[in-house]
């Protein structure tokens, strides 16, 4: 088990799955709407935790299918106990971007506090790409990032890596990738739904991009 599948673990098992949602979900909901879906829309969520961002999707694409992967066996169980009876949702205990996700494609696929965590950013970027489906989009969202600076202390406090990158580098990580920036904002909370000060401030950081 490597130290950031045992770090989500254990967050699953100490309750912080909730807090996440309660946390990161303002955001999240910003970038998910960004993304538009459709009735037959298929999503994935890359880090999905306990499942929130695919319920959203479950309801807004009920002819669609959503499906959630994370790296965390306990997230997932997690996200499935409380996905219960929902027909149209699927969750992948696995390690992108290696785990397997099938071939019928994706119209829209988002990441909320994930990808700073992969050790190879650009093939973990590529691989979304080979993901979409023609003119699918992909909504990230980093609270880890360069003009962030009260973020800039969390590698050690969680003791895990993570890849530090500004607006700039983030967008040309997409390109370089081969997804086209359609859009790369600050996603800013108002007090009374911000649980820290910087969601205020400096915000959480979406950067959309297309195939």
């Amino acid at each position: 088990m490597n130290r950031i599948q045992q770090v989500f673990d254990d967050w699953a098992r100490s309750g912080k799955a909730e807090g996440m949602e309660r946390g990161h979900g303002p955001a999240a909901r910003q970038a998910f709407d960004s993304l538009r879906l459709h009735p037959r829309s298929r999503y994935l969520d890359i880090g999905c935790g306990n499942g929130y961002t695919v319920r959203w999707a479950a309801r807004a694409a009920l002819l669609g299918h959503a499906v959630g992967v994370d790296l965390s066996e306990e997230m997932v169980a997690k996200a499935r106990e409380l996905s219960f009876g929902i027909p149209n949702v699927e969750f992948v205990a696995g390690d992108f971007p290696a785990v397997d996700l099938g071939d019928e494609g994706f119209d829209a696929i988002l990441s909320m506090e994930t990808f700073y965590y992969f050790p190879d950013l650009i093939a973990a970027l590529t691989r979304v790409r080979e993901l979409l489906r023609p003119g699918g989009s992909f909504a990230c969202v980093v609270d880890y990032y360069g003009e962030n600076a009260a973020s800039h202390a969390w590698p050690e406090e969680v003791g895990v890596p993570m890849t530090l990158l500004d607006g700039a580098g983030w967008a040309d990580a997409f390109r370089r990738a081969g997804l086209a920036v359609t859009e790369q904002r600050r996603v800013r909370l108002p007090a009374d739904q911000a649980t820290a000060g910087w969601k205020v401030t400096e915000g959480s950081l979406l950067t959309l991009g297309r195939r």
